[in-house]
């Protein structure tokens, strides 16, 4: 083992919404994690393997700490936890326009100081605030927990990113490669191909119907164009609690569902580096969001 060679793993924790999967995609400077201006995008912990000459990070982004309301969002709040409890590191990200402790952030505390981790105090969208305004903050966060560090960062602009990288890698230990350094995460390509589809819909869909849904990859082939190309065959299922739901999804004439089809395909050819041929169809499928048997997907693995 190179005595210089530094490795570990560090896990993202915060609300909702504060850019824990920017922050990631940042980091990665590629696209890890689907993002959308959205509470509760990210569903279950995802990893992502970071490397350089010098170290090896995996990072757990997981889903954003919230009030639940259902069988699901138990199971996200319990693997945000979770996947936290056995890491090396731990990125608490809060938002610079924030002028107190909210009851989510209260709660990761308590979490923190249970688990007495190391911890990075990341305090995001730090362009949208006056200096004073982040100083308060530091304060008033850095009474509550003896944080290693304090890195305000922007993760849409990437400022301050390299500052809090550094943070990280001084605080993992020496240690090997645990994965190759082809692989840059624990995501199989149906999962990142349903997590596209999923996030069109987030971007597009409004009020309470893309947290209604979840998506299903049933058929993933590779075939051949008449120009004798190679493509890749993708048929998905869009499913949703309510069939006014699946009205909507679908849109008036197939519009809305052809706006999400189409942005859904640029990017997987983008990430498959082929062409797709991608059908998604819609349907309903009620109270999904407390059965076991979905459920159990979103569950952290250590």
């Amino acid at each position: 083992m190179n005595e210089h060679f530094k490795s570990g793993f560090v896990s993202f924790v915060g609300r909702t919404n504060v850019g824990k999967s920017t922050l990631l995609n940042c980091l990665m400077k590629e696209k890890v994690a689907i993002t959308a201006n959205k509470p509760q995008t990210t569903r279950t912990a995802i990893k992502a393997i970071l490397n350089s000459e010098t170290y090896q990070i995996i990072i757990t982004d997981t889903p954003g700490i919230h009030k639940p309301k259902t069988k699901l969002s138990r199971t996200m709040v319990d693997t945000a936890f979770s996947a936290s409890q056995e890491v090396d590191v731990v990125v608490f990200l809060i938002e610079a326009t924030s002028q107190e402790i909210g009851p989510g952030d209260k709660r990761i505390l308590e979490k923190l100081k249970e688990g007495q981790k190391k911890c990075i105090l990341a305090i995001n969208k730090m362009d949208l605030v006056q200096k004073e305004t982040l100083l308060n903050l530091m304060k008033i966060y850095s009474q509550e927990y003896n944080f290693q560090a304090v890195v305000p960062i922007s993760a849409t602009t990437g400022k301050g990113t390299d500052e809090l990288l550094e943070e990280i890698v001084q605080l993992l230990p020496n240690g090997p490669k645990y994965y190759s350094e082809e692989e840059y995460t624990d995501q199989t390509t149906r999962q990142m191909i349903e997590e596209t589809i999923r996030e069109k819909a987030l971007r597009f869909l409004n009020d309470e119907v893309p947290h209604g849904v979840y998506v299903e990859v049933e058929k993933f082939k590779t075939g051949k164009t008449m120009k004798n190309e190679k493509i890749f065959n993708i048929d998905s299922v869009i499913y949703c609690n309510k069939e006014s739901h699946k009205g909507i999804i679908i849109g008036k004439g197939g519009a809305m569902l052809k706006r999400i089809s189409t942005a859904s395909r640029h990017d997987i050819e983008k990430m498959l580096g082929e062409k797709v041929n991608l059908k998604i169809w819609v349907k309903v499928r009620e109270g999904w969001q407390e059965k076991d048997s979905i459920i159990n997907q979103y569950k952290f693995e250590k």
